[in-house]
């Protein structure tokens, strides 16, 4: 699927192919307010980290779920300073 991302080390807008898959994702489903995280991606040896609103997922670069233990605050933290 095509899907548009903030890229925050370059501070723009991307557009990717990524596929979303249970073996590259882990979904979040006990999210419930805008801030939450729905889901973390692994791609392309980074991260797509989507939160629950329509804001754009942010890529960020050289991390993967398994560096923050598929953990939803850590992720959380990692996006924080670009919300």
């Amino acid at each position: 699927m095509k899907l548009t991302v903030y890229n925050p080390q370059k501070s723009r807008l991307k557009t990717l192919d990524v596929e979303i898959t249970e073996e590259n994702t882990t979904w979040f489903e006990n999210s419930r307010t805008a801030r939450s995280i729905a889901r973390i991606t692994d791609f392309n040896g980074g991260l797509l980290i989507q939160k629950l609103s329509y804001s754009y997922p942010i890529w960020l670069y050289d991390i993967s779920r398994d560096d923050i233990d598929h953990s939803h605050k850590k992720a959380k933290d990692l996006i924080k300073p670009y919300e």
